[in-house]
């Protein structure tokens, strides 16, 4: 899995591991009742609609967590360079790639960093 990693951020310029694409909109939700992380990807060429009062973009996404199965409503605001203007949620919060990554990493590999790397000597 290592090498494939390797291969896709190689290929589509992540940065910090974080895998992206040139046409996806990357944003990360935790659920409001049993704080899952969700990551959710939005094609700027589909999923964004204009709002011909403002000029902005706008995505209204629902989503729903892979352990509670709770319902979250996001609408998110962009400008025309797809920098966020404005976040709603309904549900659950926002965080960032830093806090999903923190929240997804394995069990056993934060308790290995907690205790620091085994000395091999009892």
């Amino acid at each position: 899995m290592g090498f494939l990693r390797k291969v896709i951020e190689t290929v589509f310029g992540s940065g910090g591991g974080e895998v992206r694409d040139p046409d996806g909109i990357y944003l990360y939700i935790k659920c409001g009742r049993c704080g899952a992380p969700v990551r959710i990807r939005a094609d700027k060429r589909h999923d964004l609609q204009r709002d011909y009062d403002s000029g902005e973009l706008v995505l209204h996404k629902e989503v729903m967590d892979g352990s509670c199965f709770k319902m979250i409503h996001t609408t998110t605001r962009f400008d025309a360079r797809y920098k966020i203007i404005d976040q709603k949620i309904d549900g659950g919060e926002f965080i960032s790639w830093e806090e999903y990554k923190q929240l997804t990493t394995p069990i056993k590999e934060s308790q290995d960093k907690e205790k620091g790397a085994p000395s091999g000597i009892s």
